[in-house]
């Protein structure tokens, strides 16, 4: 056991990944995930308007 051994040992490095060329159904797809990304968005920020959904439901009372 020498004590170079121990520690984490370095991952070997991952090969860059290649631009493969996208066809037409790959940027519909992306474009449809950006829409939908987009709508998400839009709907969580009206929601955020809005007050809590606490309206309906059994109220308790205060006695126990």
């Amino acid at each position: 056991m020498s004590g170079r051994e121990g520690g984490k040992k370095k991952p070997l490095k991952q090969p860059k990944k290649d631009n493969k060329d996208l066809d037409e159904d790959d940027m519909a797809h992306k474009q449809k995930l950006k829409e939908q990304q987009k709508a998400l968005e839009a709907m969580k920020a009206k929601a955020s308007q809005k007050g809590p959904l606490t309206g309906g439901g059994i109220k308790k009372s205060g006695k126990k």
